[in-house]
């Protein structure tokens, strides 16, 4: 009975909550979308798998605030990201550029699937090659005892 006394207050409870609408962080719709239009290009530094857009780490939540008040003094959007990179270099952005420093960035997953498909190919190749005898048989065997089965030695 007190467990039914219990649902009922829970249920009415819920009735008087209502949701709302979370409130812009700008009055200005334009000027945040182009604040979540760059903030979606750089990496959060704490988190490093979300953007800055994304993340609710403090340095994101500061970050998007200082890319919003960049932006309300009048920089563009390649003023705002060669900021953020000259500050905290290439890594920051998702799409970091084709240089010298960044090859490994660029070519290391490629050359890590070759070198993953290379050894593929080595192993099968290798084992095409060896006898028969050199693999462990599958076949049961049941035993006159217990009738369950047994592996053969």
């Amino acid at each position: 009975m007190l467990k039914l006394a219990f649902t009922l207050c829970l249920a009415l409870l819920t009735m008087f909550t209502h949701a709302k609408e979370a409130l812009p962080a700008s009055e200005d719709p334009a000027l945040e979308a182009r604040m979540l239009s760059i903030t979606s290009e750089l990496r959060c530094l704490v988190c490093q798998n979300q953007t800055i857009a994304d993340s609710h780490a403090g340095l994101a939540i500061d970050l998007r605030e200082q890319v919003r008040s960049m932006l309300k003094s009048g920089q563009s959007n390649t003023q705002i990201l060669d900021y953020m990179t000259a500050r905290y270099g290439d890594f920051i952005l998702y799409r970091p550029p084709l240089k010298n420093s960044t090859y490994l960035l660029w070519i290391g997953p490629l050359v890590l699937l070759l070198t993953g498909f290379g050894v593929l190919i080595f192993v099968l190749r290798r084992r095409n090659h060896m006898p028969a005898e050199s693999f462990d048989s599958d076949e049961m065997e049941f035993t006159e005892d217990t009738h369950s089965p047994a592996r053969s030695s």
